[in-house]
């Protein structure tokens, strides 16, 4: 029950300690260790002194090291798995998906990191040239502050972690102080692999002042993050001549076309709007309807959604568990609230018991409601009658935000125009803007973030190109 705190390969405890109370019925699920600014300083220079040996290691021996960890988290699956649950209160179904996914994450950092490489360059090819030998390769930066969010504990953790080590870096790991042991029970198979480059990854836990130390400090190359706007704005400020990578909140929109299939989109955007309870960066907020089918789409929507399964995480038949804690639930209902008093309504039942939340579909939502401009980050979505996408376009574009956006039609016109048009880092058509695959290029634009996730993308972030002449 209690996480340890890694100071590289070492394990260590301290006498205080935090405790994590389960957010769907307050039991006692986990304790970690209470890390301060010399905690942190101790880790980053441990990792600082083992980039020599990573740096040198082999790539045969970094990928063995990866999929060692992959091959015991399938034996980890249901206790990686429950333990999501007891932290965060995922649903347990969606828990293993994300081990499943996680675990997918790791190979693919193995996979890719093998065909990375670099090129050979014409040095002759303008007048001002000559005939050389030249090259570059990529090589790791060093050492990476990783930062992670409660929603996805463990295959965001992944994201980080895995495309590092893999190229030959080390890490400073701090995860959500809302699932802690979640964290230290997937560090522990990297650390205990045979495999292992010795002190590469070291794990500490706390809040702002943990934080602000891994930002601050002058030893890490990369500061990577996932979370909130604020924090980012703080972290840009802070972190002075380092990398940076954010990915940060989100507003995801759609628009349903009038050639849409109307009943495949209300099934995808229930599950794009609601799942994990909302509390996604690219969870789908707001949905702009052509006014041809905007009645049959929203009635369809209040359907889909009534068929949704909110209960106990651990019963499997269960879709949407408990918001995180008791703030998340009652900002969602001031937001719901607040829409009602200007003129919206809720056309599912408005029903919030404690942290559990039940799907809320607006309608009759208009662009100056507060709810359709802000990142609710809660299992709301609103439905926003429009002429066309002419109409809807400029709509979804007018937000702070850019991460994924998406489109439903069988117009292939309006497809192409959608994939040049709208401004965001993904853009998906004929399926909710929440759709992501691990393998592919993630981030947005705006204030969702900079920087790409996904193995390939991660590796080009932590890596630096060193190029060679021969002459």
């Amino acid at each position: 029950m209690q996480a340890k705190i890694y100071f590289g390969s070492t394990e260590a405890t301290k006498a205080n300690v935090s405790e994590r109370h389960s957010p769907f019925n307050n039991k006692l699920v986990s304790l970690a260790p209470i890390c301060d600014a010399q905690d942190t300083i101790k880790a980053l220079e441990i990792a600082k002194e083992a980039c020599a040996e990573a740096k040198t290691t082999t790539l045969s021996q970094r990928c063995a090291w990866l999929l060692d960890v992959a091959s015991k988290m399938k034996e980890n699956r249901e206790d990686l798995a429950r333990t999501m649950t007891d932290e965060v209160g995922k649903p347990l179904m969606f828990s293993r998906i994300e081990v499943d996914r996680a675990i997918e994450t790791v190979i693919l950092s193995a996979e890719t990191m093998r065909t990375m490489h670099g090129e050979t360059i014409n040095t002759d090819a303008m007048p001002s040239g000559k005939k050389t030998i030249a090259y570059y390769f990529r090589e790791p930066v060093g050492v990476i502050s990783a930062i992670t969010p409660f929603n996805f504990p463990l295959n965001l953790v992944a994201h980080k972690i895995a495309p590092a080590l893999v190229s030959g870096n080390c890490v400073v790991l701090k995860p959500t102080p809302e699932a802690p042991l979640t964290a230290y029970k997937f560090a522990k198979l990297f650390i205990e692999s045979e495999y292992a480059v010795k002190d590469a990854l070291s794990v500490v836990y706390g809040d702002v002042e943990v934080g602000s130390t891994l930002v601050e400090s002058s030893i890490p190359r990369v500061v990577s993050f996932t979370g909130s706007v604020p924090v980012g704005n703080i972290i840009t400020r802070s972190a002075g001549i380092k990398k940076i990578s954010l990915e940060l909140g989100g507003n995801a929109a759609t628009f349903i076309d009038t050639s849409a299939d109307l009943d495949m989109a209300a099934n995808r955007c229930a599950l794009g709007a609601f799942v994990n309870s909302g509390q996604v960066c690219i969870s789908l907020q707001r949905i702009y309807v052509h006014e041809d089918v905007y009645d049959a789409f929203a009635s369809k929507m209040a359907e889909e959604t009534s068929k949704l399964v909110v209960g106990s995480p651990y019963d499997d038949t269960t879709f949407m568990g408990p918001v995180i804690d008791d703030e998340s639930a009652s900002r969602a209902t001031a937001w719901v609230q607040s829409a009602i008093d200007e003129g919206a309504q809720c056309i599912t039942e408005f029903k919030c018991e404690g942290r559990m939340f039940h799907p809320c579909v607006m309608a009759d939502v208009r662009d100056d409601m507060a709810i359709v401009c802000e990142e609710v980050f809660a299992p709301i979505v609103s439905l926003v009658k429009v002429k066309d996408f002419d109409e809807a376009k400029p709509k979804m574009n007018n937000s702070p935000y850019g991460l994924q956006s998406s489109v439903f039609t069988n117009s292939l016109s309006l497809m192409q125009r959608a994939i040049h048009e709208l401004d965001a880092g993904g853009i998906i058509i004929n399926d909710m803007p929440t759709l992501r695959f691990d393998i592919q290029p993630y981030g947005g634009v705006k204030l969702s973030g900079v920087g790409r996730e996904g193995p390939r993308f991660a590796i080009e972030e932590f890596t630096e190109i060193k190029s060679v002449v021969i002459c």
